[in-house]
């Protein structure tokens, strides 16, 4: 954890908002991916899970993302065939989805949860048990560097279009509301659920971004200390001649541009001492939203961590008023 301030005082935080222009083409891009990862859809499959689990049901979800690519995840939800609301959770950097039963707070609350597991990732400190089968020109090793010379090879817009094919996957699941569904995840699973948010529309109804990652990248990949953005300045100090590439790529992913379409409730957390997403990446998003229910929640004295389970209490509530859900029903 971090010991001072990693960025700028609260009070410029709350007025920065970077130009951050958008590459052409943008939104026939991301228009263009999921309806190639549409046309290679293939139906979702759920098999139930026998646990320790045994007050929720648990099931192993498999689903096709970019380019028809199976993609697993978990269900966990309250026992019975009653439609609820559901919160799709996306996976920090490194991290899978885990063991049936690791997240299980949010389906105790009283919603479907839905875990995504993260595409090549989930050997860091959660397990995962997804590959992902496209390769990539060299690479700083981690994630962020592959395929970065081209906006259709970068691993993000894989990872990116699973998110919002997620959306599409859950509205149909049994006993799931589809009026009703919120994206969340900290870090890379924050900047996972601006994406859902904004590439999957009407079909995310509430977005609860914890300390985003992947926001204001120019600006962070400059000024942020820690990994992982790190594996872009050391891709970068020996790609010196691929700046402007690197860059135009990473315009497409980045989730402050994102966000700019964003128009539905939207509930974000940020730590003023996180040494791995700057505050000032986070403020940039929120203030990108075009939602008129906005809020965030600032954790002065905390690192990347953010709020914990104190700031998962509040987003419950938060989300409960939108969703019109009782307190303890």
């Amino acid at each position: 954890m971090a010991q001072t301030l990693t960025d700028m005082p609260l009070e410029l935080l709350r007025e920065y908002r970077p130009e951050l222009p958008e590459p052409d083409g943008m939104d026939a891009f991301w228009a263009e991916t999921l309806a190639e990862a549409q046309a290679a859809a293939r139906p979702a499959r759920l098999t139930p899970v026998n646990g320790p689990v045994r007050a929720l049901s648990v099931h192993d979800l498999v689903f096709t993302g970019f380019a028809g690519d199976e993609i697993r995840g978990w269900v966990v939800r309250p026992h019975g065939d009653e439609p609820l609301p559901a919160v799709i959770e996306f996976i920090g950097y490194g991290g899978g989805r885990g063991l049936p039963g690791d997240k299980i707070a949010w389906a105790a609350a009283g919603y479907v949860h839905v875990i995504m597991d993260t595409r090549g990732q989930g050997s860091s400190w959660s397990i995962g048990d997804t590959p992902d089968p496209h390769g990539s020109a060299a690479a700083y090793p981690g994630v962020m560097t592959r395929g970065i010379h081209d906006p259709r090879d970068y691993y993000y817009r894989r990872l990116y279009t699973d998110a919002a094919r997620l959306v599409d996957v859950v509205r149909e699941l049994p006993g799931v509301d589809a009026a009703r569904i919120a994206v969340t995840g900290g870090s890379q699973g924050g900047a996972l659920a601006i994406a859902a948010a904004a590439l999957a529309g009407d079909a995310v109804a509430a977005v609860l971004p914890d300390v985003p990652f992947l926001c204001d990248i120019p600006n962070a990949i400059l000024r942020t200390p820690s990994a992982p953005f790190t594996e872009v300045t050391r891709w970068l100090s020996i790609h010196r001649d691929d700046t402007a590439a690197a860059l135009h790529t990473l315009s497409h992913i980045d989730a402050a541009i994102l966000a700019r379409r964003i128009r539905v409730p939207a509930f974000f957390s940020v730590a003023l001492m996180d040494d791995i997403v700057l505050p000032s990446g986070v403020f940039a998003a929120f203030h990108s939203l075009a939602s008129e229910d906005a809020a965030i929640e600032v954790y002065p004295y905390n690192g990347h961590e953010g709020g914990g389970t104190r700031h998962w209490a509040r987003q419950v509530a938060w989300l409960d008023a939108r969703f019109g859900v009782a307190p303890g029903a």
